[in-house]
């Protein structure tokens, strides 16, 4: 049984071993869940000990964290960088809009891991979490408050209505993406950046 759940071999030299580690996991919270995985488990994918584990992750719990978090710094960032362009407000949004969703489809097993074992983080670790979110979040309704206050964006509509809207269909990828499919990541970000931009405008 354990075998068919170490199929495809260790991560040997692909990566630091945070890396090979983090990937490991990925890939088998996904395949089996986080509750189900064990430490164990985890290091024979990986090509580490427990020892190496524990010298960068306290816990699996660490992983966890880390494996969402990961992919909210990086998105993080992008926004930071996006939202500091000397650019219309509604280029920026709409690059933002598309980069999120692109992020989100290239992580997508990060992303469904995190949402569906959240709740068993470690309460510090959830409000942390919370906290990076909000983070985001504010800097992306900064964007549209801005647009609203250029006269570009409608006013009709509360910023946070906006964002809660948007990052609402965001969360809801998982459910309907599949990789392989007639739309890429791409695709799909821009379809999406397009129909925010759209319900944006100011009505007639």
């Amino acid at each position: 049984m354990a075998q068919s759940r170490h199929a495809g071999g260790p991560d040997n030299g692909r990566g630091s071993v945070p890396e090979r580690l983090l990937a490991a996991a990925t890939r088998l919270f996904a395949e089996h869940g986080y509750e189900s995985t064990s430490v164990q488990e985890i290091v024979a994918v990986a090509g580490v000990t427990k020892g190496a584990m524990y010298h960068y992750f306290g816990s699996k719990d660490d992983l966890l964290y880390e494996v969402y978090a990961r992919v909210l710094r990086m998105q993080t960032e992008h926004l930071v960088e996006i939202a500091g362009h000397d650019a219309p407000v509604t280029e920026r949004v709409h690059t933002a809009a598309a980069d999120v969703i692109v992020t989100s489809i290239d992580n997508m097993d990060d992303t469904v891991i995190f949402f569906r074992s959240m709740h068993q983080l470690q309460e510090s670790k959830q409000r942390t979490v919370r906290a990076e979110r909000r983070k985001y979040h504010e800097i992306f309704r900064g964007m549209i408050e801005q647009g609203q206050e250029e006269g570009v964006f409608r006013t009709d509509v509360p910023a946070d209505l906006v964002v809660d809207y948007y990052f609402g269909s965001v969360h809801h990828l998982s459910t309907w993406y599949r990789k392989g499919g007639p739309l890429t990541g791409a695709d799909v970000g821009n379809h999406f950046a397009d129909l925010l931009i759209a319900g944006l405008r100011p009505q007639d």
